[in-house]
């Protein structure tokens, strides 16, 4: 690839419900060819399917409304700080306020992201061919990141465009084998073309021209840069993995299976709840708690400490279950399955 340019479409003005967004995108370029890759605002491609909801224009009653938006919009909350709400969308999305957008509409409507943007995208460059230019296109909507500061576009739906550059098998200068390098493409084009957009320019869509491969062929689509639920590390914020953590301490079940136990991870579990030196160990798979103060406020904490180690077993990945017998309690230890 020898480089790319990036080029604004002006003049394409107000998009409402029922526009030809095709129609308006090849008006306003006529210098469109085959093999551009169109990056499309959500926003329009919103405004022209009629994914708008009225609310009130100000007051707590638009507060309310725009609450209760959000909930309908909204599979699971990720986390919570103060009136930020981050939010997994039905689109498996996770951004935001569900990417509930009030700029750049009147005070009386709220814009709701596309309901299948993959599909939006094939939509359009479909009609686009239809008007004899073959081109890529991307529907894209601005994003937080976990680990950094500032906002970037995304790829929300994507057609026509290999969403991944896939280097994994390739070697690198130095003879190494890439393993993990998946770059993905349509997130990058999304955030280029965000560099000629702007948001308040008017200038909802971008062209990008130069990228390999743009427009020749169906592809996946965006959906396959969202990881599912087996392989998301990060699916909960800070405060709410905690919460989930305590809930789940509170909630132990009685738990064992054929798979033995870790030493070290018994030994530092054992650590962890303060109980070094009261615990014996005849084997990583049965620990022995001894109730040395039999008074009933000295049970009450003889339970307290067996069920902290317990606590302190789960966090190692390791299930238990205990039985109490008339001088303490054996735990059976074992990895969870």
């Amino acid at each position: 690839m020898d480089g790319l340019e990036i080029l604004p479409v002006r003049g394409i003005g107000d998009v409402t419900a029922g526009d030809d967004l095709a129609e308006l995108i090849t008006r306003a370029a006529p210098w469109l060819r085959d093999g551009d890759v169109l990056v499309v605002t959500s926003k329009i491609v919103s405004k022209a399917e009629g994914r708008l909801v009225e609310v009130p224009a100000d007051g707590p009653e638009r507060e309310a409304a725009r609450a209760e938006v959000l909930a309908s919009e909204t599979r699971r909350v990720v986390a919570r700080r103060g009136p930020t709400a981050i939010v997994q969308t039905h689109h498996g999305f996770v951004m935001a306020a569900a990417g509930i957008d009030a700029s750049n509409v009147d005070k009386t409507h709220l814009v709701l992201l596309p309901e299948s943007p993959d599909e939006s995208a094939r939509r359009l460059r479909a009609a686009c061919a239809a008007r004899g230019v073959r081109v890529g296109v991307i529907v894209s909507d601005t994003m937080g990141r976990a680990w950094r500061n500032g906002l970037t576009d995304v790829a929300l739906g994507a057609a026509g465009i290999e969403p991944f550059r896939d280097h994994r098998g390739e070697i690198d200068p130095y003879g190494n084998e890439l393993q993990l390098t998946e770059m993905a493409v349509i997130d990058e084009l999304a955030a280029a073309g965000e560099l000629v957009k702007g948001k308040c320019d008017q200038v909802p869509v971008a062209v990008v021209r130069g990228y390999p491969g743009a427009g020749a062929a169906e592809t996946p689509g965006a959906v396959v840069l969202l990881r599912d639920a087996a392989s998301d590390m990060f699916s909960l914020g800070t405060a709410e993995a905690h919460a989930e953590g305590l809930r789940t301490a509170a909630t132990l079940p009685q738990t064992a299976t054929d798979a033995p136990a870790d030493a070290e991870a018994v030994r530092r579990a054992i650590t962890t709840a303060g109980l070094d030196g009261s615990v014996a160990v005849p084997s990583p798979q049965t620990l022995r708690c001894t109730a040395t103060d039999t008074t009933p406020a000295g049970l009450m904490r003889f339970g307290a400490d067996v069920h902290r180690l317990r606590s302190a077993l789960a966090a190692e990945g390791l299930a238990s279950a205990v039985a109490y017998d008339e001088t303490g309690a054996t735990v059976a230890v074992s990895a969870a399955q």
